[in-house]
Protein backbone atom coordinates (compact mmCIF):
# COMPACT_ATOMS: atom_id res chain seq x y z
CA UNK A 1 0.00 0.00 0.00
CA UNK A 2 1.36 3.26 -1.15
CA UNK A 3 0.94 6.18 1.69
CA UNK A 4 2.73 9.59 2.52
CA UNK A 5 5.30 7.60 4.55
CA UNK A 6 6.08 5.23 1.58
CA UNK A 7 5.14 1.82 0.63
CA UNK A 8 3.65 -0.76 3.30
CA UNK A 9 2.72 -3.95 3.73
CA UNK A 10 -0.64 -4.36 5.12
CA UNK A 11 -3.95 -5.73 4.91
CA UNK A 12 -7.00 -2.92 4.62
CA UNK A 13 -10.54 -3.72 5.88
CA UNK A 14 -12.91 -1.90 4.60
CA UNK A 15 -16.77 -1.70 5.83
CA UNK A 16 -19.82 -0.37 4.76
CA UNK A 17 -17.91 1.35 2.02
CA UNK A 18 -15.02 3.12 4.10
CA UNK A 19 -11.71 2.47 5.51
CA UNK A 20 -11.86 0.91 8.75
CA UNK A 21 -8.36 -0.72 9.72
CA UNK A 22 -5.06 -0.83 8.15
CA UNK A 23 -2.29 -3.10 9.56
CA UNK A 24 -0.31 -6.36 8.92
CA UNK A 25 -1.86 -9.60 9.29
CA UNK A 26 -5.37 -8.03 10.34
CA UNK A 27 -8.31 -10.34 11.31
CA UNK A 28 -11.43 -11.01 9.05
CA UNK A 29 -13.96 -12.07 12.04
CA UNK A 30 -17.04 -11.31 9.90
CA UNK A 31 -15.51 -13.19 6.49
CA UNK A 32 -15.99 -10.37 4.42
CA UNK A 33 -14.47 -11.14 0.93
CA UNK A 34 -10.87 -10.82 0.48
CA UNK A 35 -8.63 -9.91 -2.41
CA UNK A 36 -4.98 -11.27 -2.42
CA UNK A 37 -3.10 -8.26 -3.75
CA UNK A 38 0.57 -9.88 -3.01
CA UNK A 39 3.13 -7.96 -5.12
CA UNK A 40 0.79 -5.33 -6.80
CA UNK A 41 0.99 -1.48 -5.85
CA UNK A 42 -2.76 -0.76 -4.06
CA UNK A 43 -3.49 3.16 -3.72
CA UNK A 44 -6.03 6.20 -4.85
CA UNK A 45 -7.87 5.42 -7.30
CA UNK A 46 -6.92 7.09 -10.58
CA UNK A 47 -8.83 10.31 -11.52
CA UNK A 48 -9.03 11.51 -15.46
CA UNK A 49 -8.96 15.29 -16.05
CA UNK A 50 -10.05 14.80 -19.93
CA UNK A 51 -12.58 12.34 -20.96
CA UNK A 52 -14.56 12.54 -23.73
CA UNK A 53 -18.13 10.59 -22.65
CA UNK A 54 -20.16 11.80 -26.07
CA UNK A 55 -23.38 12.68 -23.56
CA UNK A 56 -25.33 13.97 -24.42
CA UNK A 57 -25.60 14.08 -28.54
CA UNK A 58 -23.40 11.23 -29.48
CA UNK A 59 -24.34 8.49 -27.41
CA UNK A 60 -23.83 6.07 -30.43
CA UNK A 61 -20.01 6.43 -30.09
CA UNK A 62 -20.28 6.48 -26.08
CA UNK A 63 -22.58 7.49 -23.46
CA UNK A 64 -21.66 7.55 -19.59
CA UNK A 65 -22.36 4.23 -18.77
CA UNK A 66 -20.53 2.67 -21.01
CA UNK A 67 -17.43 5.40 -20.50
CA UNK A 68 -17.92 4.76 -16.80
CA UNK A 69 -17.76 0.91 -16.91
CA UNK A 70 -14.30 1.70 -19.65
CA UNK A 71 -13.15 3.87 -16.34
CA UNK A 72 -13.70 0.99 -14.13
CA UNK A 73 -12.20 -1.61 -15.97
CA UNK A 74 -8.74 1.12 -15.99
CA UNK A 75 -8.61 1.79 -11.99
CA UNK A 76 -10.32 5.01 -12.35
CA UNK A 77 -12.80 6.09 -9.84
CA UNK A 78 -13.28 9.23 -11.25
CA UNK A 79 -13.53 11.44 -14.61
CA UNK A 80 -13.93 14.87 -15.82
CA UNK A 81 -16.52 14.76 -18.54
CA UNK A 82 -15.10 17.32 -21.61
CA UNK A 83 -18.11 19.73 -22.69
CA UNK A 84 -17.87 19.15 -26.54
CA UNK A 85 -21.16 17.22 -26.26
CA UNK A 86 -24.40 18.26 -28.59
CA UNK A 87 -25.04 20.68 -26.81
CA UNK A 88 -22.35 22.00 -24.70
CA UNK A 89 -21.75 22.35 -21.50
CA UNK A 90 -22.03 25.49 -21.11
CA UNK A 91 -25.41 26.21 -18.32
CA UNK A 92 -25.86 24.33 -15.50
CA UNK A 93 -28.48 22.50 -16.21
CA UNK A 94 -26.49 20.51 -18.77
CA UNK A 95 -24.13 19.73 -16.01
CA UNK A 96 -26.52 18.51 -13.60
CA UNK A 97 -27.52 16.20 -16.28
CA UNK A 98 -24.11 14.86 -16.76
CA UNK A 99 -23.39 14.30 -13.09
CA UNK A 100 -26.76 13.30 -12.37
CA UNK A 101 -26.09 10.54 -14.84
CA UNK A 102 -22.99 9.46 -13.88
CA UNK A 103 -24.24 8.96 -10.50
CA UNK A 104 -27.24 6.74 -11.73
CA UNK A 105 -24.96 5.03 -13.40
CA UNK A 106 -23.07 4.49 -9.95
CA UNK A 107 -19.28 3.26 -11.93
CA UNK A 108 -17.27 6.53 -10.86
CA UNK A 109 -18.24 10.18 -10.13
CA UNK A 110 -18.03 11.91 -13.29
CA UNK A 111 -17.32 15.67 -12.83
CA UNK A 112 -18.78 17.79 -15.61
CA UNK A 113 -16.08 20.54 -17.31
CA UNK A 114 -17.83 23.42 -17.79
CA UNK A 115 -17.65 25.65 -21.18
CA UNK A 116 -15.32 28.53 -21.23
CA UNK A 117 -17.80 30.45 -23.79
CA UNK A 118 -21.27 29.93 -25.06
CA UNK A 119 -21.47 27.04 -27.36
CA UNK A 120 -17.77 26.35 -27.29
CA UNK A 121 -18.37 29.20 -30.05
CA UNK A 122 -15.34 31.84 -28.40
CA UNK A 123 -17.88 35.21 -28.48
CA UNK A 124 -19.05 35.14 -25.03
CA UNK A 125 -18.48 33.37 -21.77
CA UNK A 126 -20.79 30.91 -20.70
CA UNK A 127 -22.76 30.64 -17.22
CA UNK A 128 -19.74 30.20 -15.02
CA UNK A 129 -21.53 31.06 -11.89
CA UNK A 130 -24.10 27.94 -12.91
CA UNK A 131 -21.74 25.49 -14.20
CA UNK A 132 -19.81 26.75 -10.36
CA UNK A 133 -22.98 25.98 -8.85
CA UNK A 134 -23.60 22.41 -10.52
CA UNK A 135 -19.87 21.28 -10.02
CA UNK A 136 -17.48 22.28 -12.32
CA UNK A 137 -14.33 22.83 -11.20
CA UNK A 138 -12.69 22.76 -14.70
CA UNK A 139 -13.47 24.78 -17.69
CA UNK A 140 -12.31 24.20 -20.99
CA UNK A 141 -13.40 24.93 -25.19
CA UNK A 142 -11.30 22.00 -25.47
CA UNK A 143 -11.57 20.77 -29.09
CA UNK A 144 -11.04 24.51 -29.88
CA UNK A 145 -8.80 27.00 -28.12
CA UNK A 146 -10.32 30.19 -26.20
CA UNK A 147 -8.28 32.32 -29.13
CA UNK A 148 -9.36 36.04 -27.74
CA UNK A 149 -6.70 37.07 -25.77
CA UNK A 150 -9.19 40.09 -23.85
CA UNK A 151 -11.35 37.04 -23.67
CA UNK A 152 -9.25 34.35 -22.38
CA UNK A 153 -8.28 37.31 -19.25
CA UNK A 154 -11.44 37.76 -18.63
CA UNK A 155 -12.43 33.92 -18.39
CA UNK A 156 -8.97 33.40 -16.15
CA UNK A 157 -10.12 36.06 -13.46
CA UNK A 158 -13.85 35.31 -13.30
CA UNK A 159 -12.91 31.39 -12.84
CA UNK A 160 -9.57 32.06 -10.51
CA UNK A 161 -11.88 33.98 -8.79
CA UNK A 162 -14.59 31.61 -8.31
CA UNK A 163 -11.38 28.83 -7.42
CA UNK A 164 -11.79 26.98 -10.68
CA UNK A 165 -9.20 26.32 -13.41
CA UNK A 166 -9.34 27.30 -17.03
CA UNK A 167 -7.90 24.20 -19.23
CA UNK A 168 -6.64 25.23 -22.99
CA UNK A 169 -6.77 23.54 -25.28
CA UNK A 170 -3.64 24.97 -27.09
CA UNK A 171 -3.89 25.58 -31.05
CA UNK A 172 -3.39 28.49 -33.51
CA UNK A 173 -5.78 27.66 -36.00
CA UNK A 174 -4.24 29.33 -38.61
CA UNK A 175 -1.23 27.29 -38.62
CA UNK A 176 -3.18 24.09 -38.01
CA UNK A 177 -6.03 24.71 -40.43
CA UNK A 178 -6.58 21.90 -43.31
CA UNK A 179 -3.68 19.86 -41.37
CA UNK A 180 -3.78 16.05 -40.26
CA UNK A 181 -0.44 15.28 -38.84
CA UNK A 182 3.32 16.44 -37.60
CA UNK A 183 4.37 18.87 -40.11
CA UNK A 184 7.90 17.50 -40.70
CA UNK A 185 10.26 14.44 -43.05
CA UNK A 186 6.94 11.67 -42.21
CA UNK A 187 4.21 14.25 -43.48
CA UNK A 188 6.34 15.12 -46.72
CA UNK A 189 6.94 11.94 -47.75
CA UNK A 190 3.77 11.03 -47.52
CA UNK A 191 2.50 13.90 -49.13
CA UNK A 192 0.13 14.42 -46.39
CA UNK A 193 -0.34 18.64 -44.94
CA UNK A 194 1.33 18.63 -41.47
CA UNK A 195 0.30 20.97 -38.45
CA UNK A 196 3.86 22.34 -36.83
CA UNK A 197 4.71 22.62 -33.64
CA UNK A 198 4.49 26.15 -32.94
CA UNK A 199 0.82 26.00 -33.39
CA UNK A 200 0.70 24.79 -29.95
CA UNK A 201 3.67 26.63 -28.98
CA UNK A 202 2.07 30.04 -29.40
CA UNK A 203 -0.79 29.42 -27.23
CA UNK A 204 0.92 27.87 -24.57
CA UNK A 205 3.48 30.97 -24.48
CA UNK A 206 0.48 33.65 -24.62
CA UNK A 207 -1.07 31.64 -22.22
CA UNK A 208 1.70 31.69 -19.94
CA UNK A 209 1.87 35.62 -20.02
CA UNK A 210 -1.98 35.82 -19.34
CA UNK A 211 -1.54 33.76 -16.22
CA UNK A 212 1.31 35.80 -15.15
CA UNK A 213 -0.57 38.79 -15.82
CA UNK A 214 -4.04 37.75 -14.24
CA UNK A 215 -2.29 35.39 -11.27
CA UNK A 216 -4.26 32.78 -12.00
CA UNK A 217 -3.90 29.25 -13.17
CA UNK A 218 -3.91 27.89 -16.46
CA UNK A 219 -3.67 24.00 -16.90
CA UNK A 220 -2.57 23.09 -20.25
CA UNK A 221 -4.36 20.25 -22.44
CA UNK A 222 -2.68 17.10 -24.15
CA UNK A 223 1.10 18.53 -24.70
CA UNK A 224 2.59 17.34 -27.45
CA UNK A 225 5.59 19.40 -28.50
CA UNK A 226 8.94 19.89 -26.33
CA UNK A 227 9.20 23.46 -26.83
CA UNK A 228 5.98 23.31 -25.11
CA UNK A 229 7.66 21.84 -22.12
CA UNK A 230 10.12 24.25 -22.14
CA UNK A 231 8.31 27.03 -22.15
CA UNK A 232 6.09 25.79 -19.04
CA UNK A 233 9.70 25.13 -17.73
CA UNK A 234 10.79 28.75 -17.78
CA UNK A 235 7.40 30.07 -16.36
CA UNK A 236 7.40 27.07 -13.28
CA UNK A 237 10.72 28.66 -12.46
CA UNK A 238 9.42 32.07 -12.52
CA UNK A 239 5.98 31.34 -10.38
CA UNK A 240 3.61 31.16 -12.76
CA UNK A 241 0.74 29.03 -11.81
CA UNK A 242 0.54 27.29 -14.58
CA UNK A 243 -0.28 22.69 -14.80
CA UNK A 244 0.08 20.34 -17.76
CA UNK A 245 -0.81 17.29 -18.82
CA UNK A 246 0.55 14.53 -21.47
CA UNK A 247 -1.51 11.55 -23.29
CA UNK A 248 -0.62 7.85 -22.92
CA UNK A 249 -0.56 8.14 -26.71
CA UNK A 250 1.55 11.07 -27.11
CA UNK A 251 4.21 9.18 -24.56
CA UNK A 252 4.44 5.80 -26.68
CA UNK A 253 4.06 6.72 -30.33
CA UNK A 254 5.53 9.20 -32.51
CA UNK A 255 4.95 10.03 -36.75
CA UNK A 256 6.55 7.20 -37.44
CA UNK A 257 3.66 4.97 -37.05
CA UNK A 258 1.58 6.80 -39.68
CA UNK A 259 4.93 6.33 -42.02
CA UNK A 260 4.73 2.85 -41.39
CA UNK A 261 0.80 2.62 -43.11
CA UNK A 262 -1.33 5.89 -42.65
CA UNK A 263 -3.32 3.75 -40.09
CA UNK A 264 -5.86 6.11 -39.03
CA UNK A 265 -5.89 4.43 -35.54
CA UNK A 266 -2.74 7.17 -34.98
CA UNK A 267 -4.47 10.12 -36.03
CA UNK A 268 -5.48 12.63 -33.44
CA UNK A 269 -4.86 15.67 -32.16
CA UNK A 270 -2.45 17.06 -31.19
CA UNK A 271 -1.33 15.16 -33.30
CA UNK A 272 1.89 12.76 -33.33
CA UNK A 273 5.28 14.55 -33.31
CA UNK A 274 8.52 13.05 -33.74
CA UNK A 275 11.32 11.07 -31.42
CA UNK A 276 12.79 14.36 -29.89
CA UNK A 277 9.11 15.46 -29.12
CA UNK A 278 8.39 12.74 -27.33
CA UNK A 279 11.50 12.46 -24.94
CA UNK A 280 10.92 16.05 -24.20
CA UNK A 281 7.66 15.31 -23.23
CA UNK A 282 8.63 11.50 -21.03
CA UNK A 283 11.57 14.08 -19.72
CA UNK A 284 8.91 16.95 -18.24
CA UNK A 285 6.64 14.57 -16.76
CA UNK A 286 9.70 12.76 -14.93
CA UNK A 287 11.11 16.45 -13.74
CA UNK A 288 7.41 17.92 -12.23
CA UNK A 289 7.00 20.59 -15.68
CA UNK A 290 4.43 17.82 -17.18
CA UNK A 291 2.37 17.44 -13.76
CA UNK A 292 -0.49 14.82 -15.04
CA UNK A 293 -1.50 11.79 -17.23
CA UNK A 294 -4.48 12.40 -19.13
CA UNK A 295 -6.52 9.94 -21.48
CA UNK A 296 -8.20 12.54 -23.57
CA UNK A 297 -10.72 9.46 -24.69
CA UNK A 298 -12.28 10.25 -27.61
CA UNK A 299 -14.31 7.37 -29.08
CA UNK A 300 -15.03 7.29 -32.63
CA UNK A 301 -17.73 4.37 -34.44
CA UNK A 302 -16.10 2.03 -36.82
CA UNK A 303 -17.28 4.57 -40.22
CA UNK A 304 -15.20 7.38 -38.37
CA UNK A 305 -11.66 5.57 -38.70
CA UNK A 306 -12.05 3.02 -41.46
CA UNK A 307 -11.47 5.69 -44.20
CA UNK A 308 -8.50 7.09 -45.83
CA UNK A 309 -6.37 9.23 -43.11
CA UNK A 310 -6.75 12.26 -44.03
CA UNK A 311 -10.67 11.94 -43.70
CA UNK A 312 -10.59 10.11 -40.53
CA UNK A 313 -11.72 11.33 -37.23
CA UNK A 314 -9.17 12.65 -34.28
CA UNK A 315 -8.40 10.59 -31.03
CA UNK A 316 -8.28 7.20 -29.76
CA UNK A 317 -9.61 5.40 -26.71
CA UNK A 318 -7.56 4.99 -23.44
CA UNK A 319 -9.77 4.78 -20.06
CA UNK A 320 -8.89 0.67 -20.21
CA UNK A 321 -5.35 1.05 -20.99
CA UNK A 322 -3.84 3.88 -19.71
CA UNK A 323 -2.03 2.67 -16.56
CA UNK A 324 0.06 0.52 -18.52
CA UNK A 325 1.06 2.40 -21.11
CA UNK A 326 2.69 4.77 -18.08
CA UNK A 327 3.60 2.09 -16.63
CA UNK A 328 5.50 0.07 -19.71
CA UNK A 329 7.08 3.22 -21.20
CA UNK A 330 8.10 5.18 -18.05
CA UNK A 331 8.74 2.10 -15.89
CA UNK A 332 7.74 4.59 -12.71
CA UNK A 333 8.40 3.78 -8.70
CA UNK A 334 4.51 3.46 -7.05
CA UNK A 335 4.86 7.06 -5.81
CA UNK A 336 5.66 8.76 -9.35
CA UNK A 337 3.04 6.82 -10.86
CA UNK A 338 0.17 7.77 -8.07
CA UNK A 339 1.09 11.36 -8.77
CA UNK A 340 0.54 11.56 -12.44
CA UNK A 341 -2.28 8.80 -12.38
CA UNK A 342 -4.09 9.91 -8.67
CA UNK A 343 -3.10 12.37 -6.49
CA UNK A 344 -2.40 15.38 -9.22
CA UNK A 345 -5.02 15.03 -11.26
CA UNK A 346 -7.36 15.57 -7.93
CA UNK A 347 -5.62 18.36 -7.41
CA UNK A 348 -6.33 20.05 -10.36
CA UNK A 349 -9.96 18.81 -10.80
CA UNK A 350 -10.55 19.81 -6.88
CA UNK A 351 -12.32 16.44 -5.95
CA UNK A 352 -12.16 16.10 -2.14
CA UNK A 353 -12.80 12.31 -2.06
CA UNK A 354 -10.23 11.24 -4.76
CA UNK A 355 -6.75 11.34 -4.81
CA UNK A 356 -6.24 10.52 -1.19
CA UNK A 357 -4.08 8.02 0.13
CA UNK A 358 -5.82 4.91 2.19
CA UNK A 359 -6.16 6.21 5.46
CA UNK A 360 -8.13 5.19 8.55
CA UNK A 361 -11.85 6.57 8.06
CA UNK A 362 -11.69 7.26 4.65
CA UNK A 363 -14.10 6.23 1.79
CA UNK A 364 -12.64 3.73 -0.49
CA UNK A 365 -11.68 5.06 -3.60
CA UNK A 366 -8.57 2.50 -4.55
CA UNK A 367 -6.95 0.81 -7.24
CA UNK A 368 -4.80 -2.30 -7.28
CA UNK A 369 -2.40 -2.72 -9.74
CA UNK A 370 -0.09 -5.18 -10.63
CA UNK A 371 2.75 -3.61 -12.23
CA UNK A 372 4.70 -7.02 -13.28
CA UNK A 373 1.18 -8.71 -15.38
CA UNK A 374 2.26 -8.84 -19.07
CA UNK A 375 -1.24 -8.77 -21.17
CA UNK A 376 -2.46 -7.95 -24.90
CA UNK A 377 -5.63 -5.24 -25.39
CA UNK A 378 -8.04 -7.16 -27.70
CA UNK A 379 -11.12 -6.08 -26.66
CA UNK A 380 -12.91 -3.22 -24.66
CA UNK A 381 -15.74 -1.75 -22.60
CA UNK A 382 -16.28 1.12 -24.61
CA UNK A 383 -18.74 1.59 -28.05
CA UNK A 384 -16.03 1.72 -29.49
CA UNK A 385 -12.80 0.36 -30.58
CA UNK A 386 -10.62 2.85 -32.04
CA UNK A 387 -7.09 2.25 -29.68
CA UNK A 388 -3.65 2.10 -31.00
CA UNK A 389 -2.49 -0.19 -28.46
CA UNK A 390 -5.21 -3.25 -29.65
CA UNK A 391 -2.24 -6.38 -30.20
CA UNK A 392 0.65 -4.64 -28.48
CA UNK A 393 1.89 -6.35 -25.52
CA UNK A 394 1.57 -3.97 -22.49
CA UNK A 395 3.24 -4.22 -18.54
CA UNK A 396 0.98 -3.02 -16.11
CA UNK A 397 -2.91 -4.34 -15.50
CA UNK A 398 -5.53 -3.11 -13.28
CA UNK A 399 -7.03 -5.88 -10.78
CA UNK A 400 -9.36 -4.27 -8.83
CA UNK A 401 -11.07 -1.03 -8.61
CA UNK A 402 -12.94 -0.04 -5.37
CA UNK A 403 -15.08 3.13 -6.03
CA UNK A 404 -17.10 5.05 -3.80
CA UNK A 405 -16.46 1.97 -1.46
CA UNK A 406 -17.61 -0.82 -4.01
CA UNK A 407 -16.05 -3.36 -6.13
CA UNK A 408 -16.52 -2.34 -9.71
CA UNK A 409 -14.15 -4.28 -11.31
CA UNK A 410 -12.30 -7.23 -10.26
CA UNK A 411 -9.36 -9.43 -12.71
CA UNK A 412 -10.85 -7.83 -16.11
CA UNK A 413 -14.57 -8.05 -15.25
CA UNK A 414 -17.00 -5.39 -13.81
CA UNK A 415 -18.31 -6.63 -10.72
Amino acid sequence: MLSPDGGQTVDILIENGRIVSIGPALSNDALYPEFDATGCWVGPGFVDIHTHLREPGHEYKEDIKSGSQAAALGGYTAVVAMPNTMPAIDSGHIARLVAARGREVGLIEVQPAGAVTLGRQGNELAHLDELWEAGSRIFTDDGDPVADSGLMRQALEYIGDLGGVVSQHCEDKGLSRGGHMHEGSVSSLLGIRGIPPASEDIVVARDIALSEMTDRPVHFQHLSSARSVELIADARLRGVPVTAEVTPHHLMFTDKEIEAGTDPAFKMHPPLRTESDRQGLIEGLRHGVIDVVATDHAPHVTADKEVPFEEAANGVIGLETAAAVVNTVLQPDAAEFFSWMSTGPAGIARMANHGRYPTHGELANLVVFDPNARWIPGTYASKSTNSPYTGLTLTGKVRLTVSMGRTTSSEGQLT
